[in-house]
């Protein structure tokens, strides 16, 4: 097994903030499911180091496929509690108030 390098460090770091990016998650989600002490990378990061000396890149592996699964198995997810959650709906309620507008007119 492999040790922790400033590369690896590097490339997980890159493909924690695109997995995030591509969930539409924060840092803070992320640091809840790990149970990190902060919300800022370096901490994540040491949640994971932590996990790769118990396991190696698998351990790792496997630690972020079971973030994965908590954040599927939630009716929502972390940020789904903000209101820009559903674009589409705000884009609903944009569209009632124009029809109730032209209606009020006639």
């Amino acid at each position: 097994m492999s040790g922790w390098t400033s590369q690896i460090e590097e490339e997980l770091a890159l493909l924690l903030k695109d997995w995030l990016k591509q969930k539409g998650l924060t840092q803070a989600d992320l640091r809840r499911s790990l149970r990190a002490v902060s919300t800022r990378m370096p901490a994540l990061l040491e949640v994971l180091e932590r996990e790769h000396r118990l396991g190696g890149m698998p351990r790792v592996a496997e630690r972020l496929c079971e973030v994965e699964a908590e954040w599927a198995n939630t009716d929502n997810s972390p940020s789904e509690d903000k209101k820009d959650a559903d674009p589409f709906g705000q884009l609903d309620l944009l569209l009632q108030e124009i029809r109730d507008d032209c209606g009020s007119q006639d």
